[in-house]
């Protein structure tokens, strides 16, 4: 009980930690609506259950054994983030946030979905991050350590979606807010924008541990 309650602590922290994934949401959120950024949200814990199946199998141990598999994935997943943060310096005037921006075209479900999982799925320090994270809390002596790895595996993908609708939410107010103002729109768009690429460069250049 002492280490699932050390463990939902410390995955909370990170989850609290501004990176792509909370950005992504939040700008979803402010141009497509809140319905859209859950969709993506329900993207990315699909991507984290990817992760956790993949850690568990030992994918990890191919990128170490493999640099370079860990580099393809690493070069994909940059430039993914930066052709989403390029695409949100698009002008587009803001509705209402359930509505979708006028000048922009509404993302499909499908779309969202997408997004959100390949955002999370391109990114092999998420999936480093299951492998490093989760064999911290199993104990050998406790049962079945497939067993504890799923328990811990459902656990983190729950408390990411819990964090990530949350995210969708406050993207959908920051919407409904940014609908009145058109200069804080613009503002946003290359925020949230430069910060995607940002993250892309980040994860352009850095090395595998």
């Amino acid at each position: 009980m002492e280490n699932l309650t050390l463990f939902i602590l410390a995955l909370s922290m990170v989850l609290l930690m501004p990176g792509p994934d909370m950005i992504l949401l939040l700008q979803t959120g402010a141009r497509q609506g809140r319905a859209k950024a859950l969709a993506t949200a329900l993207g990315l814990a699909i991507a984290r259950g990817c992760h956790v199946a993949l850690a568990a199998l030992g994918l990890a141990t191919l990128f170490k054994v493999s640099p370079w598999t860990f580099e393809g994935v690493r070069i994909v997943g940059a430039a993914y983030l930066l052709w989403l943060g390029l695409k949100m310096f698009k002008p587009g005037i803001m509705s209402g946030a359930s509505e979708g921006p006028s000048g922009e075209s509404a993302i499909s479900w499908r779309t969202a979905i997408l997004r959100g999982l390949l955002t999370n799925l391109l990114n092999p320090k998420a999936l480093l991050f299951c492998s490093v994270l989760l064999p911290q809390f199993i104990d050998a002596n406790a049962g079945s350590v497939a067993g504890q790895f799923a328990q811990l595996g459902v656990i983190l993908v729950l408390i990411g979606l819990s964090f990530d609708s949350v995210y969708a939410m406050a993207g959908g107010w920051i919407g409904r807010w940014l609908a009145r103002n058109a200069t804080a729109q613009r503002i946003q768009q290359w925020l949230f924008g430069s910060l995607l690429i940002g993250f892309a460069v980040r994860l352009a250049f850095i090395q595998q541990a």
